[in-house]
């Protein structure tokens, strides 16, 4: 009797490998490997001058000309690119390399220095600190997918308040 036993338990597990290998068996089936670039986007503003654009709500202009990096960092990988804020103080800047070697939280934009002198003093966030990447959705690329992401706003002000000039 303990053999059949024994022989039954064997054959089933045979039958269930031959039929569906892992998943068979309860266990997910491997992720298929997937590349994709980056899209990140966010705003860099002066807070409290009244600069073209200004916007009431927030009391900040926006600052066109920025200079603004992405720097992802894993281990000794590495990778930094950069992008200038336009017209309206939007920045997007898009990755053509793969960053299947990165996560979100390997990656920050740092927004180094204001372009405008007069509104110079990093206000939010404080210091040289890069900021976070959000996730927002996937689009669909010609050379696949690439992820986009929102890293908010950068705000500068001036040194002295009222001194924007």
């Amino acid at each position: 009797m303990a053999f059949l036993v024994k022989y039954v338990l064997l054959s089933l597990s045979a039958v269930l490998l031959s039929v569906g290998g892992a998943s068979a068996m309860g266990l997910p089936p491997p992720p298929p490997i997937v590349n994709f670039s980056i899209g990140v986007q966010g705003v860099v503003w002066c807070r409290s001058c009244r600069y073209p654009g200004y916007f009431p709500p927030m009391d900040a202009s926006p600052l066109p000309g920025a200079e603004v990096y992405l720097r992802c960092k894993h281990g000794r990988r590495a990778l930094t690119v950069s992008g200038r804020s336009g017209a309206g103080g939007y920045f997007l800047i898009q990755t053509s390399q793969q960053m299947s070697a990165f996560t979100s939280q390997q990656c920050r934009v740092y927004v180094p220095r204001s372009p405008v002198r007069a509104c110079g003093v990093p206000y939010y966030p404080a210091g040289r600190k890069g900021l976070p990447l959000k996730f927002q959705e996937f689009v669909k690329r010609d050379n696949g997918l690439q992820g986009m992401y929102s890293v908010g706003n950068r705000l500068f002000r001036p040194k002295y308040a009222g001194k924007c000039y």
